[in-house]
C-alpha cells in the first residue's frame, strides 16, 4: 500500500469509528426517532434487522417458540418474541435447569369457533391467547390463519375458518382485536391461496384476479381494515407464478397502497427462494432467518442490485414492530396466566361451536338417560386439535369424552369401554411397533375400528339407555387427506350398523358425535342414526362441551362453517386438488436446506393447481347449480325454534342496513344466528345466486322473547371484481337481501334498488 493509501485508509478508519462512537449515544426512543437510529446502523446491522434469529432450541429464553427479531443492544433494540398458534400458544411447558411447567391453553380449533358465528366469542378467544402471550413474556402470536378452506381435504382446513370470506374475515377481525387488546400482537396469515399443503413450497396456485380479489383476498383485506393486526405472513406457495414474499403485487400493491396495511410482513419459516426479490417486493422480514440470505441481501446491497433506501424502508417496518412490542415498551412477566378462566372460555366456546345436524328429540337426554355406551376410536381417544406448528401442545388438562359425560352426571358403560380400551392398546402395539409415536406434522394412523359381535352389543343394549358413537378424523401441517379419508372406512359402517341395529331392537337410540377437523361424508348413513351432532374440535374442555349440549345445559346454536357434500367430487375443485397422493414429509423442503428444484415436466395438482371454479367455491357453487347436498352451509338445528320479521331495510349512502327481528317460538332458551344473503340483477359480470354480505347472532333468548338485530354492510361489498377494467363494478338494477337460516334456506326477503351502476 502506497503512503498516500494509507493515508486515505487510515482517514477513513477514523471516520468511521468517529461516527460509531456517535451512533452509541442514539437509542431507539421509539417511533418518533427510528429514522435516526437507522441512520446509525451499519449495513450488517441492516441485513441483521431484517432476518429472524432462528428457531428457539432447549436453550433459548422461550424454547418451543418460533424465534425472535434480531436484537442490537448498542442502539436499544431488544429482541421481539414470536410464537405459533392459532388455537394454543405454542412452546415448550418445560425448560432446563427449571422446576415451573409452563401450561397454556389449548382452545377449539379455527373451524369450531367460526361455526359460533359469535364475533363476542371470536374477541374473547384472541384476548384469552393474548394474555398468555403477555403474561409469559413473548410479543407476537402467530394466529390467526385465514385463507378459505377451498377442500375438505386440506391439511390445515382446521386452522381456518371458512368457505366463505365474510364469515372468516369477521370472525377473524373480532380475534385480532381481543388479541391485540392485551397488547400483544397477531399475525394473519398465510397470505394468500394456501390451500392446499402436498408440495406447499412449490405449488403454484394459478387463480383468476376476480376469484382471488373476491374470495381468497377477501377475507385477509377484512381482518386488515377492521382489526389492522401488527403483522402478516406470506405463504410457503406461488400465486401466479410468484412465490408469495416476492409479489410486489400482493405484499405492496393491494396490501399497503390499496388496503392501507401499516404493520410488518413477514415470511412464513423458510418460505420463498429470493430474498433479495422479498425486500423488493415489500416483504419486511424473512423468518427464521438464513446463513444465505444474509449473504445475498449483503450482497445486493453492496453491488447496486438492492437499492438501500428499499432496505430501509423494511428495516423502519421492523423497527415500528419492535416500538409497538411488549418487550420495548416493558411488562410484568407474570408465568400465571388465568389458565382456570380461559378453560372455562374454551368449554363455552367448544359448546357454542357444536353443530346439531339432526335429531328426532332424542336431544337433551331426558332426565331419565342416565347410563350410556360408547363406540367408535375417538369416543376413547378424542381429538382435541389437529397436528402441525399451527396445532397444539398435549394439553395435561384435556377432558375426554368419558370424564366429560362423567362430569354432567352420566354412566359410562365400563364393560364397553374395558373392550375398547384392550383393542387400542393392541392397536397401538401393531402400528409402532417399537414404543412411543415419533414427532410428525402429518397425522399419525390411528387404531382400526372395533366391530363387537352382536351377543355384547345386544346385552349393551339392554343395560345402557342411549348409545354414542364418535367419529373422528385429525389433520395435519405438511400434508393433506386422502378422498377416501373423507369417506367412512368399512370398520366404522359396519360399527355404526351394528350398534344402530341393536340398540333399535332394543327400543334404544343412537347418537352419532363428528370430531373433525373439517366436513366428512355423512348422506349414506346419517339414517341410521337418531341424532348427528358435529362437535368439531374443541380444544382441552371438548368432553365437556359436548357433555353440555347432550344434556341440554347448552341449546345449540352453531352453524355449519363449510358445506358437507353428498360425495367427495361434487364441489368443482374436486377435481383441482391433490387428493390421491400420498402425504410425503420432505423436511428439507420445509426447513429449507435444499432449493426447490424447477421440474421439466410439472405434475397438475402438485406442482400448479388451476382453480378452474373459479368463484363457485363451496355454497357459491351447490347453491347456484341446483347441487345436492348432505349438509348446507349456515345450517344447523336447536332444540327450540325461531320466527323472523324484516322491521326495516335500507341504503344510505355507502351503507346497507337491515333490521330482523328474530322471536323465540320454541319452548327452551335458545340463540340463533342472522345470516344475511345478496341477490344481484343481471349485470356484466356472471353471478353466483347468492353470498353472505353479513351476519349477527342473537343474545339468549327466553321462550317467546324477541330481538332486533341490526345487519349493516357496505354497498360495494354487493360489487364484483371486473378484470377488463381492473375495477370493482356493482350492477344497477334490484337486489334481494335475504335473510336466511342457512344458506340454502331464505326465511324473509327485503328488496333495495340501485339506480345507477357504482365503480371503485
Amino acid at each position: 500500500m502506497t503512503e498516500k493509501k494509507m493515508i486515505v485508509a487510515g482517514m477513513a478508519l477514523v471516520a468511521g469509528l468517529s461516527a460509531f462512537t456517535a451512533s452509541a449515544q442514539v437509542r431507539l426512543k421509539g417511533e418518533g426517532n427510528i429514522d435516526e437510529v437507522i441512520s446509525a446502523m451499519t449495513v450488517e446491522e441492516k441485513v441483521h434487522m431484517v432476518l429472524g434469529t432462528g428457531m428457539a432450541g432447549p436453550d433459548a429464553t422461550f424454547p418451543g417458540t418460533a424465534g425472535s427479531t434480531y436484537p442490537i443492544e448498542r442502539l436499544g433494540i431488544p429482541a421481539v418474541y414470536l410464537a405459533d398458534g392459532p388455537h394454543q400458544l405454542w412452546m415448550n411447558s418445560r425448560r432446563e435447569f427449571d422446576s415451573k411447567t409452563y401450561y397454556t391453553t389449548e382452545y377449539p380449533t379455527s373451524l369450531t369457533l367460526s361455526a359460533t358465528w359469535n364475533r363476542e366469542l371470536a374477541s374473547k378467544m384472541g384476548k384469552g391467547l393474548g394474555e398468555e402471550v403477555r403474561d409469559y413474556g413473548l410479543d407476537v402470536l402467530l394466529a390467526p390463519g385465514l385463507n378459505l378452506v377451498r377442500n375438505p381435504l386440506g391439511g390445515r382446513a382446521h386452522e381456518y375458518f371458512s368457505e366463505d370470506p365474510v364469515l372468516g374475515g369477521k370472525m377473524a377481525a373480532a380475534y385480532v382485536n381481543g388479541l391485540q387488546s392485551t397488547g400483544a400482537g397477531a399475525c394473519i396469515k398465510h397470505f394468500v391461496a394456501n390451500n392446499q399443503e402436498t408440495n406447499r413450497t412449490g405449488n403454484d396456485a394459478q387463480v383468476s384476479e376476480r376469484a382471488l380479489r373476491e374470495l381468497y383476498l377477501k377475507s385477509f383485506e377484512i381482518a386488515v381494515k377492521e382489526a389492522q393486526p401488527w403483522t402478516l405472513m406470506t405463504s410457503y406457495g406461488i400465486v401466479n407464478g410468484t412465490y408469495t414474499p416476492e409479489s410486489h403485487f400482493l405484499c405492496t400493491e393491494v396490501l399497503r397502497d390499496e388496503w392501507g396495511y401499516d404493520g410488518v410482513v413477514m415470511s412464513d419459516w423458510n418460505a420463498g427462494k429470493d430474498a433479495v426479490a422479498s425486500m423488493k417486493a415489500g416483504n419486511n422480514m424473512m423468518q427464521p432467518g438464513q446463513e444465505r440470505q444474509y449473504k445475498a441481501i449483503l450482497a445486493a446491497v453492496k453491488n447496486g442490485e438492492l437499492s438501500e433506501d428499499i432496505l430501509d424502508a423494511n428495516v423502519r417496518e421492523v423497527l415500528r414492530l419492535v416500538c409497538r412490542s411488549l418487550t420495548f415498551n416493558g411488562r410484568e412477566i407474570t408465568n400465571a396466566p388465568d389458565l382456570k378462566a380461559h378453560a372455562a372460555d374454551a368449554r363455552v366456546i367448544g359448546g357454542e361451536g357444536a353443530v346439531l345436524l339432526q335429531n328426532d328429540g332424542v336431544l337433551p337426554f331426558a332426565p331419565s338417560v342416565k347410563n350410556v355406551a360408547l363406540y367408535g376410536i375417538a369416543s376413547y381417544d378424542i381429538i382435541s386439535g389437529g397436528m402441525g406448528f399451527g396445532g397444539v401442545n398435549i394439553s395435561p388438562f384435556t377432558v375426554s369424552l368419558v370424564e366429560g359425560l362423567r362430569n354432567g352426571g352420566y354412566n359410562v358403560d365400563k364393560t364397553v369401554q374395558k373392550a375398547y380400551s384392550a383393542h387400542i392398546q393392541a392397536e397401538t402395539r401393531r402400528i409402532f411397533p417399537h414404543g412411543k409415536p415419533p414427532f410428525s406434522l402429518v397425522p399419525l394412523q390411528r387404531p382400526d375400528e372395533l366391530v363387537l359381535a352382536a351377543e355384547p352389543l345386544a346385552a349393551a343394549a339392554g343395560q345402557n339407555d342411549v348409545a354414542i358413537i364418535t367419529l373422528g378424523r385429525k389433520m395435519g401441517e405438511a400434508s393433506d387427506l386422502m378422498s377416501r379419508q373423507f369417506n367412512l372406512t368399512e370398520g366404522e359402517r359396519k360399527m355404526i350398523e351394528a350398534v344402530s341395529e341393536a340398540y333399535h331392537a332394543a327400543g334404544k337410540k343412537v347418537v352419532v358425535i363428528l370430531n373433525l377437523s373439517c366436513a366428512l361424508e355423512t348422506a349414506s348413513w346419517k339414517g341410521q342414526a337418531d341424532a348427528v351432532l358435529c362437535a368439531f374440535q374443541g380444544g382441552e374442555q371438548i368432553g365437556n362441551s359436548i357433555t353440555d349440549v347432550l344434556s341440554g345445559k347448552v341449546n345449540p346454536s352453531g352453524k355449519l362453517p363449510v358445506t358437507f357434500a353428498v360425495n367427495y367430487g361434487d364441489a368443482p375443485a374436486d377435481k383441482n386438488f391433490p387428493h390421491d397422493i400420498e402425504p410425503v414429509m420432505d423436511f428439507s423442503a420445509l426447513f429449507g436446506m435444499k432449493e426447490n428444484q424447477e421440474k421439466k415436466d410439472p405434475v397438475r395438482n402438485v406442482d400448479y393447481t388451476v382453480y378452474e371454479e373459479s368463484i363457485y367455491v363451496g355454497y357459491r357453487y351447490f347453491d347456484t347449480f341446483g347441487k345436492e347436498v348432505s349438509f348446507p352451509f349456515g345450517f344447523g338445528l336447536s332444540y327450540t325454534t325461531f320466527g323472523y320479521e324484516i322491521i326495516s331495510s335500507a341504503i344510505d349512502g355507502d351503507r346497507c342496513e337491515l333490521k330482523v327481528k328474530v322471536t323465540n317460538t320454541g319452548k327452551v332458551a335458545g340463540k340463533d344466528v342472522v345470516q344475511l344473503y345478496v341477490s344481484a340483477p343481471k349485470g356484466k359480470l356472471e353471478k353466483p345466486t347468492k353470498e353472505l354480505k353479513a351476519f349477527g347472532k342473537t343474545a339468549l333468548l327466553a321462550p317467546g322473547e324477541s330481538e332486533v338485530l341490526t345487519i349493516g354492510w357496505n354497498v360495494m361489498d354487493m360489487a364484483s371484481f371486473n378484470e377488463k377494467t381492473s375495477a370493482w363494478e356493482l350492477a344497477k338494477g334490484t337486489y334481494q337481501w335475504h335473510v336466511c337460516s342457512s344458506s340454502a334456506k331464505v326465511e324473509a326477503t327485503a328488496t333495495q334498488k340501485i339506480a345507477k351502476e357504482r365503480t371503485m
